[in-house]
Parts: structure tokens; C-alpha cells; sequence
């Protein structure tokens, strides 16, 4: 007998001997306030067409989705171990939380990893260890502004990443600005454009630029080189961004949901408000290399010479080095570059972009830091590498890489207040970091977050400082690629100067001259 006809069958035989033996005894009417909902609930799904499991099995077929519902919450509290968690796994939680709170950050009993695993990597130490250096007298400052940059900027080499208000909460914005205030770094606005959240603390902002223009935005859409003007003048912007692409879904765009697209976020970014707001996935203020570089150009113009650089994902080889003969034929060369990572970041996206489109962090930086010598533009840019960073290990290893900063996005959400809940597309993040519910965003205290946020910079720098005296290296500089070692295979290491060999400065460029000349014979 199918499960609904057995329990409509005891249903009715329910109903019918509570009816009875209430008709004897009143006191038996409370079972109906027992039994009545559950008989309703099951009514329900016997008669609704959506869920074959509810209509086969009424009652007993809900519990299947309710524990799918808390399927992550499960995972995360209970199944997974330290070191197997996803996206972030909870030792690099643990760390963040640690550091925020400037409480405990050592480990007993030894590494949680499997040392011999492939893909394990670890540092080269030196038996000339140097003392370890103070923040202060390391110094940890990067200047980033080239040879046409007027007002160049002396940043951290560990800041935020973009992440956008609207995505982001007030509180959360406010929270990590103040945060970068108290630190002195750079917090990057993301393409949501200039809040007044990202501006009322004082913190140093990167403004990114993306390809909806917001805040320097015609009704149409486009560029609006009299608005930017006006905004990039602000004390607070150090530095301004181009969004070619980002890692979590690079060639798609930005996308805001409508729930989280309130009538002030519309406001700032100059769109219709309760809309679904979709950046597109390029750009109309310049259709090719050439026109990007002359973009950088307008912009530091307009800027009255700030630094000016874009971020990409690296996708075509072929078209990245197209912008390095563009920067050798225009004469224009950005100030930095931005390297994003394919394994994804804050951002909301389609699961294909975030798991099959764009290459990792580490193989792009590489190509990208080579591209550049190939073409002997490395010295003239700064390289920013943004991704995955939780650790001094993390900045040491793209240091290594050949990057001279970094930016972090979902660390710093961590250390605001994130609990991985997965819920940032949806409205309802449970700690009012990513929401724009405002019940849920006063959980969220600002003060007491951007001290964690300050705490959580200091802490990793100073970790990243130690790593280095322990290699016996006094600055960045002196970290290559031969200081990280991978293990490859059970009995096969190789340093990433083996895995990603270096280019030496000029090289395509001497090979450009010749099959430019060859070409021509």
C-alpha cells in the first residue's frame, strides 16, 4: 500500500476515534491541537504537485528538507575536520578569529597537515636566522606611483580587497574602514562605488572602478569623466582601480540583488532602486589594449595624478600580453596591476564561473610577474596579488611569486565578524556583515570590529616579518621563488623556481623586435 493512502487511512481513524472519545469526554479535545496540524501538514503535501518526496510520503517527506536546509550548518559544526572545511577550512578560521581577537594564535602538538601530501609547501629557514624586527623598524611600506604618478601612495603590503557596499553592509564597511584607520592600510571600495561609510572614518581607499561606473556614471551607463573628477579628488582616495575581471566570475560582471539593492545604495550608484543591478562583463570606455591604456592616461589626468592601475583575472594569455605591447606603443604604463585568482572570492556568481573560468592566483601571478620582465615593464609597475591570504605564510609565498603586496577580502570578513555561514547572495548573512537586513545588521558593533580588524593586519604582518627573519631575510625584496618548496610527488620536491622558472628582463621584448622584423622581410 502506497505511504500517502496509509496515512490518509490513519488520519481518518485518528480523527474518528478522538471524535468519539470526545463525544464522551471533552478532555480529549486537546489531541486535536496535536494531531490536527499534523493531519493539515499532511493533507498538504499529499495535494501539492511541486515535491514528489512530500506527496509519497506526507509528514515524513518535510524532514528530508529541513535537514538539507542545515546540511552546512551540520558539516561545519560537526562532520568536517580542521584542515577539510570549503571554501575556508577551520585552521585558517581559527587564525583569523585568534588574530582579530589578539588572543592565542600558537598551535600545540605539532601540524594538523600531512607534510608528506602532494601539494604540501613550506618556506626554507635559515640557520643564520636574523632577531626579529619590529613593524616599525621593517618599515612594511610599498610605494606605489611611477614615473607620471604625481601623488604616489606608501601602502601596506597587506590590505583590503575589494568588496563593494551593498554586498557589504554599512556596519561592515564602517567596521573595516575604521579598521585600515587605526592600521594604517589601504581599504579597497570595490565597484559599488563612494559611500559614505567608506568616507566617514578617514581611512585610506583604493577606488575601483568597474565596469558600471558607479559613482562616475552617466544615466546611460557610462563613463562620466566630470563626476569622477569630483570624487577622486577626495584626501581618502589614495589610489583608483579598473575592474577589467575579478576571480569569483571573471568576463560575467557584478551582480547586486535586488533584495540588497535599497533606495540608498540605488542613490549611490545611480540606478533604480528593489532592481536587480548586473554590471556589464566589459567595459564601453575603451574597446582594446590600446584604449585601456589610454584610460589610465585620462584617469591620472583627472586625478591630477594619482596612481592608477586595473585588475584582471588572467584568462587569454595572448590578450595580457597585448597590454604589455600596448604600454611599450602608447607610452602609458599603469602604476600597478592587480592580479585576482580564479579560485574565486566575496563576490555572489554562477558555480560554472567560480569553478571552471580563470586561471589561480598563483599560476596568473607568475605569468603576469614574468609577461612584464619578458617585456621589461616589471620595474616601472607595482604588482598587487589578491586571493586567498590568512596567514604570513600566505604573503610570503606570493611575495615569493614575485608580487610586492597583497589584498584580502574574506580574511578581513572573518575578522568583521563572518562565520562562513554561505548565506552573502541571499540578504540573510546571520552576523550583518554581508546583508542589508538592518535587523540583522545591528548584531554587527562597529568598534569593536574595527579592532579586530587593525588587530587581525598587525598580527599577520608581524607573522610575515617573523617568517622571513627565521629565512634570514631582512625585506621583501630578498624573498624569490626559490625560498618555497612544493612537494610534487611522494619522493619528488621542487622550489616554485623549478615550477614557474623566471624570465629574464627583455626577453620578449627582443623576440616582439624580432618577429617584427622578420615579418617585414
Amino acid at each position: 500500500m502506497k505511504a500517502r493512502s496509509i496515512f490518509i487511512i490513519t488520519a481518518v481513524v485518528i480523527t474518528a476515534i478522538i471524535g468519539l472519545l470526545s463525544f464522551f469526554h471533552i478532555s480529549f479535545l486537546w489531541l486535536f491541537a496535536f494531531f490536527g496540524p499534523i493531519i493539515l501538514i499532511g493533507l498538504r503535501d499529499i495535494f501539492q504537485t511541486k515535491h514528489a518526496i512530500r506527496r509519497n510520503f506526507p509528514v515524513l517527506g518535510n524532514f528530508r528538507y529541513m535537514l538539507e536546509k542545515i546540511r552546512p550548518e551540520i558539516m561545519q559544526y560537526f562532520v568536517e575536520t580542521d584542515t577539510e572545511g570549503r571554501p575556508i577550512n577551520r585552521l585558517h578560521r581559527s587564525l583569523v578569529y585568534s588574530r582579530a581577537k589578539k588572543a592565542t594564535d600558537t598551535t600545540p602538538f605539532g601540524t594538523q597537515l600531512n607534510v608528506y601530501d602532494i601539494g604540501y609547501e613550506w618556506l626554507e629557514h635559515s640557520i643564520y636566522a636574523i632577531n626579529h624586527p619590529s613593524p616599525k623598524e621593517y618599515g612594511g611600506r610599498v610605494s606605489v606611483g611611477g614615473k607620471e604618478c604625481k601623488q604616489p601612495y606608501s601602502a601596506s603590503i597587506l590590505n583590503i580587497s575589494a568588496m563593494s557596499f551593498g554586498s557589504l553592509s554599512k556596519n561592515a564597511v564602517l567596521a573595516m574602514n575604521q579598521g585600515a584607520k587605526m592600521g594604517n592600510f589601504a581599504h579597497n571600495t570595490g565597484e559599488g562605488g563612494l559611500s559614505p561609510y567608506h568616507l566617514e572614518p578617514g581611512g585610506d581607499l583604493i577606488w575601483q572602478i568597474g565596469t558600471g561606473y558607479f559613482g562616475c556614471r552617466t544615466e546611460e551607463g557610462n563613463f562620466h569623466p566630470e563626476a569622477f573628477r569630483e570624487k577622486v579628488a577626495n584626501e581618502s582616495v589614495k589610489m583608483v582601480e579598473i575592474k577589467i575581471s575579478q576571480g569569483a566570475k571573471p568576463g560575467h560582471g557584478g551582480i547586486l540583488p535586488a533584495i540588497k539593492n535599497t533606495e540608498e545604495i540605488a542613490r549611490i550608484r545611480n540606478v533604480q532602486p528593489h532592481t536587480d543591478v548586473l554590471s556589464p562583463p566589459a567595459h564601453t570606455a575603451f574597446q582594446d589594449a590600446n584604449g585601456l591604456m589610454h584610460f589610465v592616461g585620462e584617469l591620472r589626468a583627472l586625478s591630477e595624478g594619482k596612481p592608477i592601475g586595473f585588475k584582471l583575472c588572467i584568462g587569454k594569455k595572448a590578450e595580457f600580453e597585448a597590454l604589455c605591447q600596448a604600454m611599450i606603443d602608447t607610452g602609458i604604463t599603469p602604476d600597478f596591476i592587480t592580479i585576482d585568482g580564479g579560485e574565486g572570492g566575496t563576490g555572489a556568481a554562477p558555480i560554472e564561473f567560480s569553478n571552471s573560468l580563470g586561471m589561480p592566483l598563483r599560476d596568473g601571478l607568475a605569468f603576469a610577474v614574468d609577461t612584464l620582465r619578458g617585456y621589461d615593464l616589471r620595474k616601472d609597475i607595482r604588482i598587487i596579488a589578491s586571493g586567498k591570504v590568512f596567514s604570513g605564510f600566505d604573503i610570503a609565498r606570493l611575495i615569493a611569486l614575485g608580487a610586492d603586496m597583497v589584498n584580502s577580502a574574506r580574511a578581513m570578513m572573518l575578522a568583521t565578524g563572518c562565520i562562513q555561514a554561505l548565506q552573502c547572495n541571499v540578504n540573510t548573512c546571520p552576523t550583518g556583515v554581508a546583508t542589508q537586513d538592518k535587523s540583522l545588521m545591528k548584531g554587527l558593533v562597529v568598534e569593536d570590529k574595527a579592532k579586530r580588524v587593525a588587530s587581525f593586519h598587525e598580527e599577520t604582518v608581524k607573522s610575515f616579518i617573523e617568517l622571513m627573519a627565521a629565512a634570514g631575510i631582512s625585506n621583501p625584496s630578498g624573498l624569490n621563488r626559490k625560498h618555497i618548496n612544493r612537494r610534487v610527488d611522494m619522493n619528488l620536491i621542487q622550489t616554485y623556481h623549478e615550477i614557474y622558472p623566471e624570465v629574464e628582463p627583455g626577453t620578449f621584448l627582443n623576440l616582439a623586435t624580432r618577429e617584427t622584423h622578420e615579418s617585414t622581410i
